[in-house]
Formats: C-alpha cells, structure tokens, sequence
C-alpha cells in the first residue's frame, strides 16, 4: 500500500491501520491511531472511522476491543501466510500438520494471479534459492500439492528431522535429490519414504 500525503488524514489512518495490522497481527485501538498518525483528539480519529466505514474501506463493531478490520478489495483473495521456511538449512517445526495449517497472517494478491488454485504463503529464511531470485524475506506464494515434476520448486517436510525445507524437487531412481538454486550449497539426498511435498512454488513476492 502506497504511503500517503501528510495533508491526508483519512488516508493517514488507513494506511496506519494496515501498516499495525501487519506488524502487530491485531488492530489498533483509537488511541493507537491517535499516536500514531498525531490526531489532535479521539473525536477526529472515530469521524475519520466513522467515514471509512461508510465508504466500505474498513470493518469496525465500536462494542468490541480492536475491532477494526481492512476490507478487502474487489478482484482480490487473501493468502494465509502460515509461517517460514528455510532456503537453505531446514527449519525444525512441531509436525506437518500445525505447519501446512494454521495461519496467524494473510496476504491480499490479485484473484487472476492464482486462477482457482488451493494456495498458501510462506516466508522465506536463507539463501540457498538465490540464483532463483528468492531471497531472504521474499514471501512464495506455494500451491497446494502432494506430487512435483522433477526440477519444480517445493516445500518438503522431512519426517525423520522435522524438519521443512524449500528446495528443486528431483527423483533419481530410489532418492530424492533437493537442490539449492545457490552454487555454494550441495543438494540434500533422502530417501523416497522420508519426503512429503507440502506444495509447490507459483509465485514470489520480493522484498524491497
């Protein structure tokens, strides 16, 4: 979201509430906002709410503590963001399960870039996947799935190690090769029964 003018008050307020939400994972109260975007009194800040919601551009139950929600805008789908993932050593999580399912985050993307697709979001830990232009805190948009070709991008729960990592996929005869996109790093061999694809990659959003 594009960072507004100062002279714009009701702006200044959306974009705060979207930039608290993201940092804090809940929203902001009035005197949050108050601070933040140096309003001179609560009054102006609940106007300037009061206006945002009748424009349809938040959701907001004044009964309910932190109860500000952003709209989502049309032609667009929020991704749930459920967690990191190393590019580079893996990443020991609780069980493939918690990982592939709970979500404390979302990411708002365009409905035509993902078409129909069961798609989630992780964010990227390392650099094994540079040459791949994925780098440390890119966020992958990854499609839901159990199966890849070889040389396709994944996410790979190892089960003797806990561990998920993201790498290329490559079966050769009785192992599975996970390659780096970083000619400074060695592949990681596993046998076929120790690998679970979680999903695979279809986009990148970058760091900037």
């Amino acid at each position: 979201m594009k960072k507004p003018s100062l002279n714009s008050n009701r702006e200044r307020i959306l974009y705060f509430i979207h930039e608290f939400i993201d940092e804090h994972g809940y929203s902001p109260t009035v005197r949050d906002i108050l601070r933040g975007c140096e309003i001179s009194s609560t009054a102006v800040v609940q106007y300037h709410l009061d206006v945002l919601v009748k424009e349809g551009r938040i959701h907001r139950d004044p009964e309910i503590f932190r109860s500000i929600t952003v709209s989502q805008k049309k032609g667009t789908i929020l991704i749930p963001i459920l967690g990191t993932i190393a590019a580079g050593e893996p990443i020991p999580v609780p069980n493939s399960d918690n990982w592939a399912n709970q979500s404390s985050e979302t990411l708002e993307i365009p409905q035509d870039m993902i078409g129909n697709k069961q798609v989630f979001a992780l964010k990227v830990k390392g650099q094994s996947m540079i040459d791949a232009l994925i780098d440390d805190g890119d966020i992958v948009l990854m499609e839901k799935s159990n199966s890849a070709e070889n040389g396709e991008m994944v996410a790979i729960w190892l089960k003797d190690s806990q561990e998920v990592t993201l790498k290329k996929f490559y079966m050769e005869s009785n192992k599975v090769l996970l390659k780096p996109a970083n000619q400074q790093l060695q592949p990681i061999q596993q046998s076929p029964e120790n690998v679970e694809i979680q999903g695979k990659v279809i986009g990148v959003i970058r760091k900037l």
